[in-house]
């Protein structure tokens, strides 16, 4: 579709605060609680004096807390402990897009004119399941031929990755790059759960077998570290331990408001300049394993949407939810032609310091994933870095204006891109 075909909002839409909480294995906190904390931060975050009964809908993205805890009915749970009733409140479900599209639906719901001032939200409370209940819980979201042949999430993206690997020469090794920088980046986020560089990691592993006696690791670099089976072992090959995002419990939050009010809420909004989405096929119909069809789909919305194209975007939050998919993303939204997007990370082209920043939160490979909020967290990390607020972490640039966050579900049956720009 031609750009000048693209649709445009009848009415602009601006986000003036965004928060979350922290990200882990937190079995002393439920989805409520969790949820609360997001709003906190998300309250404090907006500039001008704020009244939270000004919000007229509430729209909250949660996968399948149906199953991780057994209550169903988020949206109305969510505005009762936020004392929001009777004001409407929706919950979206798209896999882990889930609150990508709960962003997508209150963008919408300010462009018709219906309403002024809107909260967006995602949570997932994952870690009371164990890890074969959350893989089941999970693979609810793959498409039903997949899951009859008894596929779980890293054998898919072990297969893709195969297939990656087949057509493009890339190996094991451009794996590792990918989750070496995602933990350099997340030891700069404190809310991110693993927050330690893969050199942090080895040396309080080497620590660890000192103090018990045992033999010493003799690892020389990181690579050495990942290559070892022991302390990365295979989960699907040629997917391990270390290129798998972790089971997560958390919460995220955005306000929303009609660009023309946006002034009464903050001294320095962000613009919603382009949002995407779209579906895909499952694996047995895919065209090409090593792209999504749905992402492709999302960021030409998205693109058409604002006027801009993949080189006006100054960094990008990702759906890591393996180190594999990283590499995937920032070839199909057109970061980098397809293939060279393994050879773009090898040469440090993704880091923090670098022209084109991916997942400068530690992705979903280090931030954590909570799948019902990642949407929406993914969207307040492009908050504190448009804003020069992400403190360690920040882009070292004076210059960022334009960000985007690329959220997944499932197998690549649902995506979305979202465009943030400050002006």
């Amino acid at each position: 579709m031609n750009r000048d075909q693209q649709r445009k909002l009848a009415r602009h839409v601006a986000v003036v605060g965004a928060g979350m909480s922290t990200f882990g294995m937190l079995r002393d906190r439920n989805s409520t609680d969790l949820f609360l904390e997001a709003f906190r931060d998300m309250t404090e975050s907006v500039d001008n004096e704020f009244d939270p009964t000004a919000i007229d809908a509430m729209y909250f993205g949660n996968f399948t807390n149906d199953f991780f805890v057994s209550q169903s009915h988020w949206g109305a749970v969510l505005a009762d402990a936020l004392g929001h009733v009777p004001r409407p409140a929706t919950r979206t479900e798209g896999a882990c897009a889930s609150s990508g599209l709960a962003f997508r639906e209150a963008v919408f719901a300010i462009a018709s004119g219906f309403y002024d001032v809107v909260l967006v939200g995602g949570v997932e409370d994952m870690s009371g399941r164990s890890t074969a209940e959350v893989a089941e819980g999970l693979a609810l979201a793959a498409m039903p031929c997949e899951r009859e042949v008894g596929f779980t999430f890293p054998g898919v993206f072990g297969v893709i990755a195969g297939a990656y690997f087949e057509k493009y020469g890339a190996t094991r090794e451009h794996l590792m790059n990918v989750t070496i920088q995602n933990h350099n980046n997340a030891e700069l986020n404190p809310k991110a759960q693993l927050n330690r560089s893969i050199r942090k990691i080895m040396e309080d592993k080497t620590r660890y077998a000192a103090d018990r006696g045992d033999p010493i690791p003799t690892w020389l670099d990181e690579k050495e570290f990942l290559r070892d089976a022991a302390a990365n072992p295979v989960v699907a090959s040629p997917i391990h331990l270390f290129d798998c995002c972790p089971i997560s419990d958390g919460a995220s939050c955005l306000l929303l408001v009609a660009e023309d009010i946006a002034h009464r809420f903050s001294d320095n909004p962000l613009h919603v300049a382009g949002i995407g989405q779209g579906s895909g096929r499952g694996l047995h119909a895919a065209d090409d394993l090593t792209s999504f069809e749905a992402t492709r789909q999302a960021a030409e919305e998205a693109y058409g949407m604002a006027g801009l194209g993949p080189d006006d975007i100054q960094f990008a939050e990702v759906h890591d939810c393996f180190s594999i998919a990283q590499i995937m993303h920032i070839e199909d939204l057109g970061f980098f032609g397809p293939g060279k997007g393994f050879r773009a990370i090898a040469d440090g082209l993704t880091r923090l310091d670098s022209l084109k920043p991916i997942n400068t939160s530690g992705g979903l490979k280090c931030k954590g994933h909570p799948v019902g909020a990642t949407g929406a967290a993914q969207l307040v990390e492009v908050w504190l870095q448009l804003r020069q607020e992400a403190g360690r972490r920040q882009i070292p640039r004076d210059d960022l204006r334009i960000g985007a966050a690329h959220n997944l579900g499932g197998t690549g049956g649902t995506s979305t891109f979202t465009i943030l720009e400050r002006r």
